[in-house]
């Protein structure tokens, strides 16, 4: 067992089949087809009923008189649990092949030779250097919804690639957002346009991010059933985005504060549309394209409980900006000198008084280190941390109520996954 755990790895789950399981574990109950067992309880390898799975091994388990696990020939099935080492390390060496496929042909050519040889370089330095979240979250949304026949090596491939696609369009947003927002830092790094042999050149490189996309797209899914399916939803989900983009745009101009736009129904909006689609809906929604799941019930259900974790995560991508450590989070926080419409100062302008709205009126917005300040120590004041702490806790329970409500046929482990991930995350 030792050895066949040590190749498996720790974060595999073995699934049987109903029926198939015949055996008596640890001295005691028949196991039921729909109970998790621990194999081996200081490996937390659980077993269960599921009807989809990556492969199948021919395992039998049980444990012997003395006390040891042995295995028999069964039929028994198993799931590398999401996001696992193997597949981040693959889907680190799976960029470094697509940015061949964009810019290989071009570098052989001695017309456009110098650009394809710069927007190699862009490309490393703004596409792989995030938490890689939302193309994991794709990668690992296959595992969880492909049938046996599905999970090959080829779509296990395919699935990367759709991975990296919404990776490089977050990219193209992000060059974009913080030419807009003149933010100084981005990942740990100085942002792209600050460079100083890049400038404005930037907004350029932000275009040929985005048409990358599409060549990824064609050169690899191309005969796919699902390629328009795919090709919609980007286009679908890159004009939701850039509609957030706007309002947020609107709702906090340069050089023309007003608090009043800063409501509740305006940062609802602002969340859903720039961040939840692209962020939360999109990798999983391509994966269910991937596995042949297009009927509008089940992306109606799996769209309710993935914009609401979208919520949830820009609640707390605010929270952070203002308390957040900058060597944790990659980036300065900037959100109160630009004005920006945060979940802690519409929190601030429900709570305050008066006088503590005019402090908020007199400096927020303002790129003054002694105004930022003065509304730190207003939100202080108004105990704000302790409001997100409580929003924290009680929106997790919120959504796992609506997982319950929503999940439909989709495996609620896959939801489940997701939000225990960004639930008290610090970066």
């Amino acid at each position: 067992m030792t050895q066949i755990t040590s190749m498996l790895g720790r974060n595999l789950r073995f699934i049987l089949d109903s029926g198939f399981l015949t055996g008596r574990f640890f001295g005691g109950g028949a196991v039921s087809s729909r109970s998790w067992v621990n194999i081996v309880p200081s490996t937390a390898c659980p077993i269960r009923k599921a009807g989809r799975c990556t492969s199948v091994i021919n395992h039998g388990v049980y444990r012997n008189r003395s006390g040891n696990i042995n295995i028999k020939i069964g039929q028994y099935r198993f799931m590398m649990a999401s996001n696992t080492a193997m597949d981040a390390e693959r889907f680190g060496d799976v960029f470094q092949e697509l940015v061949k496929d964009i810019v290989g042909d071009d570098e052989s050519n001695p017309e456009i030779r110098d650009a394809a040889l710069r927007f190699e370089k862009m490309l490393a330095y703004n596409v792989p250097h995030g938490k890689r979240n939302r193309g994991l979250t794709t990668v690992a949304s296959f595992r969880h919804l492909a049938k046996p026949s599905q999970m090959t090596d080829e779509n296990l491939h395919k699935a990367m690639v759709l991975g990296w696609c919404v990776e490089w369009l977050q990219a193209y947003f992000l060059i974009a957002d913080d030419i807009m927002d003149q933010s100084k830092t981005r990942r740990g790094q100085p942002c792209w346009f600050r460079k100083s042999n890049v400038g404005m050149d930037a907004i350029n490189d932000s275009f040929f991010v985005e048409t990358a996309i599409y060549k990824l797209l064609k050169k690899h899914l191309a005969n796919e059933l699902y390629y328009v399916n795919v090709l919609e939803m980007f286009h679908e989900t890159t004009y939701q985005t850039v509609i957030g983009q706007s309002l947020d745009l609107i709702t906090s101009p340069e050089g023309n504060k007003d608090l009043n736009r800063f409501t509740q129904q305006r940062y609802d909006a602002i969340v859903k549309w720039k961040t939840a689609f692209y962020s939360f809906y999109l990798p999983v929604a391509l994966a269910m394209f991937m596995v042949g799941i297009s009927d509008e019930e089940s992306h109606k259900n799996a769209k309710i409980i993935l914009l609401q974790m979208g919520h949830f995560f820009q609640v707390q991508d605010d929270f952070l900006d203002c308390y957040g450590n900058p060597e944790v989070i990659g980036k300065i926080g900037t959100d109160i000198e630009e004005n920006k419409c945060s979940w802690l100062v519409v929190q601030a302008l429900k709570a305050a008084t008066q006088e503590q709205r005019e402090v908020l009126e007199e400096n927020y917005g303002i790129d003054n280190p002694a105004k930022v300040a003065m509304v730190k120590s207003l939100y202080k004041d108004l105990n704000l941390e302790t409001v997100y702490r409580n929003y924290e806790e009680q929106s997790y329970n919120d959504l796992q109520q609506l997982i319950d409500k929503h999940m439909g046929q989709l495996p609620k482990e896959m939801f489940i996954a997701y939000a225990k991930k960004i639930y008290k995350r610090q970066k």
